[in-house]
Order: structure tokens, then sequence, then C-alpha cells
């Protein structure tokens, strides 16, 4: 079963971190991912980019309207995900604990997830990576 794993974090703490306490954590976390490679675990890892670059499209209004910032009242932000195949609840909250080790601070939501458009034509990726 593919889960995912929200990694949640405040973005004030995690932007204060100096260039060499981010370089540790992304290498102890580049550890967990190839071990996760490896098992054959790993799907799409992505980090968000900071939320004053993020805009909202706002439904409430007729037409619909895009407003700056997500506009999150809450403490810690969403700052990326991970997608990952496993067998049980109990192996993702393993692979949960073993990124919260790589990781200091912040929370980690896990849910299963279905593959909405398994057949997506592969565009979008192509044309970033292409």
């Amino acid at each position: 079963m593919l889960y995912s794993i929200l990694c949640y974090h405040s973005e004030k703490a995690v932007g204060a971190w100096t260039p060499a306490q981010e370089s540790a954590t992304m290498e102890k976390l580049a550890g967990v991912q190839k071990n996760l490679v490896q098992q054959g675990k790993l799907g799409p890892v992505l980090r968000l980019m900071p939320t004053t670059t993020a805009t909202t499209l706002r439904k409430e209004q007729s037409p619909p309207v895009i407003v700056d910032g997500p506009f999150a009242e809450t403490k810690e932000q969403l700052l990326g995900f991970y997608v990952v195949d496993c067998a049980s609840r109990e192996e993702v909250h393993e692979i949960a604990r073993q990124l919260a080790a790589a990781n200091p601070g912040g929370a980690y939501e896990i849910r299963p997830v279905a593959v909405f458009n398994p057949h997506g034509d592969g565009k979008v990726a192509a044309a970033r990576h292409g």
C-alpha cells in the first residue's frame, strides 16, 4: 500500500538553520532515503518552497479569487512529503521514526494514499527534467 508521510515543521525554525545544520540534516535524510530506495519502497520526495511563495485559490467567491500565501493559522507548516510503499502501518511508522531521528523537531502525518491518475502521460516530469 502507498502511504504519504507529510513533513510539518516551523518554517521559521527551519529557515533559521545554519548552512551546516541544513547540510547535516539533508545528509541524514539522504541516508534514510538511500535505504528506502534499496528496499524498493521510496516514491516521490518533494520539498515545498516557503509559504511566502505560495498562492491559494479561494472558492468562497464567484468567480474564485487567487490570493497570496496559504494563510494557515498554525505554528507548523507543511514543508514537504514522501510517498512510500509499505506492507503495513507498522512498517510506515518505522520509516517515519527513521526520518524523525534524522530531522530535528516537527511532526510527520502519515496517511494511506490512492493513485488518482494512474495513466498520467508524464509530460510535466519530462518537461521539467528533459
